[in-house]
């Protein structure tokens, strides 16, 4: 079985409350990142139309600050099917209600894998791909999940060469001495 990414897409618009604001009156990134699981959880569930849960974000950064007062849309979209699991892309910005100014603030992939009630995973539908940009967001995430297998491999203590790294760790800020 095969789905269209459009079938499962998600937006989530909320105002930002002064109780989600952090001590420099910012919009607090915990919140952020509660709510970007949330859009994730429910982009993944209607895609396979199972309970499913977050294996891994890949790296969030946060833009600009998001201020109490703005309306914060999150927009997921599965890019990504592997046989238990996806890749969800989320894009987040903020508007600001008086001028109408949108910000970016951040985007981030979230690997989630669809589950079975008795917990095991369970295979899910596969992507058709109907556009460009589908295609592209699918290779996409192919290169991002085999970059994360060769970082992982490279850094594992019985795989790790300490001298392939010296040099690059002499041009930071930090000093080796090692006994």
């Amino acid at each position: 079985m095969f789905k269209h990414a459009s079938e499962s897409r998600v937006t989530l618009t909320e105002l930002m409350l002064p109780s989600h604001s952090n001590f420099s009156g910012k919009i607090h990134g915990g919140h952020i990142l509660n709510l970007m699981d949330q859009i994730a959880f429910a982009c993944a569930s209607k895609h396979s139309r199972k309970y499913c849960v977050t294996a891994s974000v890949n790296r969030v950064d946060f833009l600009n600050a998001i201020e109490v007062g703005e309306l914060l849309t999150l927009k997921a979209s599965v890019n990504y099917t592997g046989r238990t699991s996806m890749v969800v892309g989320l894009r987040v910005e903020s508007e600001n209600v008086q001028t109408g100014e949108v910000k970016h603030c951040n985007s981030s992939y979230f690997t989630m894998v669809a589950k079975e009630e008795d917990g095991k995973n369970s295979k899910i539908p596969g992507l058709i791909l109907d556009t460009e940009e589908g295609v592209r967001r699918y290779t996409r995430s192919i290169v991002r999940l085999e970059q994360a297998r060769t970082r992982s491999t490279k850094f594992k203590d019985s795989e790790f060469v300490i001298e392939e790294h010296i040099e690059l760790i002499r041009s930071q800020n930090a000093k080796v001495e090692l006994c």
